[in-house]
């Protein structure tokens, strides 16, 4: 006996929308294929990419079907857009891969929080860093502190935004 399969196999569709309005091209369609049980997996709105949604469906007649009428939803790119494409945007970078010695950063958590700091060195596998203020009024001393809690500033010799040194 066999069973029959129930997973439909799914592309990625882009749709063109009017730019600024992708959330609500994403409620409005999500609110429309519920109740018509449409087969549509997931429907993405990268921030980065402006005038575009990208919807996972059985087909494109269930995508066409889901814009019908809806607000700021233009129309329906032709072909599939690949999984490789879509990757990147679904794919999060950890913040300290970007980070690098000497950076300027920005403290965006704790006791430091709003204060620039200038990064001496980096533990990609504790995920810390450690981070000399450059704000006056602080001591030259070295401060741990986990990736997350650190935004990059500026690339490169952070002294322009820094402390003036007395000599």
């Amino acid at each position: 006996m066999t069973t029959p399969q129930t997973q439909q196999k799914t592309a990625i569709y882009a749709v063109r929308t009017t730019s600024g309005q992708e959330r609500t091209v994403v409620d409005l369609m999500a609110g429309k294929a519920k109740p018509k049980k449409l087969p549509i997996s997931a429907i993405l709105a990268p921030e980065v990419i402006k005038g575009y949604v990208f919807v996972e469906a059985a087909g494109p007649h269930f995508v066409d079907e889901a814009i019908a009428g809806t607000r700021h939803a233009r129309a329906r790119t032709r072909g599939v857009v690949s999984t490789s494409a879509i990757e990147r945007f679904i794919v999060t970078k950890p913040v300290i891969e970007e980070l690098r010695v000497s950076d300027t950063v920005e403290v965006v958590g704790g006791p430091f929080r709003g204060l620039k700091a200038k990064i001496t060195s980096i533990d990609k596998v504790k995920q810390e860093v450690v981070i000399e203020l450059l704000e006056e009024g602080f001591a030259t001393l070295p401060i741990t502190v986990h990736a997350d809690y650190v935004k990059l500033a500026g690339r490169g010799g952070g002294e322009q935004a820094g402390r003036e040194e007395a000599s």
